[in-house]
């Protein structure tokens, strides 16, 4: 079906209505100029999202024709002085049509135009090129950059329309082009992993980085990616605070001008906790754009929301009883606390979005926020909580947006009574539904899930465990999958910065970058993987510090 100027004007209003679109990119970030190609297949990639989705568009060859290039000079890229007969823009979208059906010689192309007379006049054709023109176009007018964009992009445009189930010409490839087709690794070696890994954080910083900014204002002798750099070295060393972490930088460096540990604080104090979130959100959606194209991220539909907090802090608290709050644990401590919501299970478990949580905050408030994060980003299905989250008003929301979830119950009365019956009938598994007050004469309907622990230290009725759930007991063994929350915590924690200040956004930035440079690890990871080996396993192949250290050197530490 051919495209309307209705159906084109939906798609643009839906790209413009999304929170972390950036297109055209050209004006939305300060990576790329009019002359990138990483610009053009980033655009590419966001039109054809949510082309596809429009009930109208339902063919590959006819997004070709709408590519996306009136923002690009492609002009940068052709390498013939003269004047020729056909347009630079025409012979890109021949060359993505060609990509998309998998020709390998020119022949099939020309052969499919001549027998499509409507194809060669919406690309504008009054006479189809021969071969050799064709082939001197490709090979000799074409820079490489531009061939590998147009073979990106129809890789992209396949993907695109597949997941959103509109008929391809073929099956797009689900791993990163090799850069060596000889490598045939079913184990690969450190080094070959170190050299993929590299190539592949080179690539995914370039993306990523951009999206956060310190609005500085113009003509600022610091780049701002030295902030970022520093940013980064203080996540390489544990316990490393920003004074100290800048004298230490100025030496490891390649930079000539590097900011002081005040000032670099300064800035990071003058931005404010939902530019904070904003910035991490839109660098998440870069590192979904990339991850989405393999087959591996489109297992995501499970989220974990959680709350952690950092060491208790020991100093005087006045002034700030509202952003230090009592510990999780029954005790007299205090500490910050941060919730996160991250994708979990056979997804690769990044956290899409991180917020503080401060005093007199409802946990319906937090999850809800959350919630709309994630739902902005990725296709969610299935909520994992910890008890903390128990609240019938909580889970009433949840079922409201028509998601399932799994939480675990604090035991009360008729809970333990239950258990205690179960134990004396060694019986290992219970369930049952109950009806959840939320006032007004209104409930909630859920299901009690009684399971006794194998490992259990006790032995009485505490061996059992009571989970709440909407979407029945078939579900139950997805919460095992919450682990990884407090594994990543504890990555995430040691990628943090030092502090001893106690000012609400500079510990929150803190935090969050440290959430970005993991989520930027376990990225790095997947495609890594998915392009040594074609498939994807939870346990990391790159490191951490791997990735770290390859980021410093994004960043101008080295």
């Amino acid at each position: 079906m051919q495209s309307t100027p209705e159906s084109r004007r939906d798609v643009f209003r839906r790209i413009a209505q999304r929170p972390h679109a950036n297109w055209p990119v050209y004006d939305a970030t300060p990576l790329y100029e009019r002359d990138s190609p990483d610009g053009l297949a980033s655009d590419i990639r966001t039109v054809s999202q949510a082309w596809f989705k429009h009930d109208a568009h339902d063919s590959v060859e006819e997004f070709a024709y709408a590519l996306p290039l009136a923002y690009f000079r492609l002009d940068a890229h052709d390498r013939y002085a003269r004047s020729t007969r056909y347009e630079m823009d025409t012979l890109f979208r021949m060359f993505v049509l060609k990509e998309l059906h998998g020709w390998e010689h020119e022949t099939a192309l020309l052969e499919y135009l001549e027998s499509h007379p409507e194809l060669c006049e919406r690309l504008g054709l009054d006479r189809v090129p021969d071969q050799s023109t064709l082939w001197r176009s490709w090979h000799m007018r074409f820079t490489d950059d531009l061939r590998k964009t147009a073979q990106k992009a129809a890789r992209t445009i396949l993907i695109k329309a597949q997941n959103a189930g509109v008929t391809v010409p073929r099956e797009p490839e689900q791993s990163l082009p090799r850069r060596d087709d000889d490598t045939d690794e079913s184990d690969p070696d450190n080094e070959l992993i170190l050299d993929k890994a590299g190539t592949i954080t080179n690539h995914v910083s370039r993306f990523v980085f951009p999206a956060f900014s310190l609005n500085r204002g113009e003509g600022c002798e610091i780049h701002e990616n030295a902030f970022w750099g520093l940013q980064t070295y203080l996540g390489l060393r544990e316990n490393l605070a920003a004074n100290e972490g800048a004298r230490s930088f100025v030496h490891e460096t390649t930079r000539e001008r590097t900011p002081l540990g005040h000032a670099h604080r300064d800035h990071i104090r003058e931005l404010s906790i939902e530019q904070i979130r904003e910035m991490y959100r839109q660098a998440v959606q870069q590192l979904l754009d990339e991850i989405a194209e393999t087959a591996e991220f489109f297992r995501a539909g499970i989220v974990a929301i959680d709350i952690t907090e950092a060491n208790p802090f020991t100093g005087n608290r006045a002034g700030h009883e509202e952003e230090i709050i009592g510990t999780k644990e029954n005790s007299d401590e205090y500490a910050y606390q941060w919730a996160t919501v991250q994708l979990v299970g056979n997804a690769v478990p990044l956290v899409l979005d991180a917020r503080p949580v401060q005093k007199g905050e409802s946990r319906k408030e937090i999850v809800e926020d959350l919630l709309d994060s994630a739902e902005d980003l990725v296709h969610v299905d299935n909520v994992l909580m910890d008890r903390e989250f128990d609240s019938q008003h909580v889970l009433e929301m949840i079922s409201q947006r028509g998601l399932s979830y799994v939480v675990p119950k604090r035991m009360q009365t008729s809970e333990r009574a239950q258990a205690k019956r179960l134990l004396q009938r060694d019986q290992d598994r219970y369930e049952t539904d109950r009806k959840l007050h939320l006032g007004k004469n209104e409930w909630h309907e859920t299901t009690l899930i009684y399971r006794r622990r194998e490992d259990s230290e006790h032995d009485d009725h505490r061996q059992y465990s009571v989970f709440m759930t909407n979407c029945g007991s078939g579900h139950l063994t997805e919460y095992g999958y919450r682990w990884e929350i407090e594994s990543g915590y504890k990555s995430i924690k040691r990628f943090m910065a030092a502090t001893t200040s106690k000012d609400f956004g500079l510990r929150f930035f803190y935090f969050a970058f440290a959430c970005l440079l993991y989520s930027i690890w376990r990225a790095v990871d997947l495609l890594v993987q998915v392009e040594l080996t074609g498939e994807y396993e939870h346990s990391p192949i790159v490191t951490a510090d791997n990735t770290l250290t390859l980021l410093k050197k994004e960043t101008g530490i080295g």
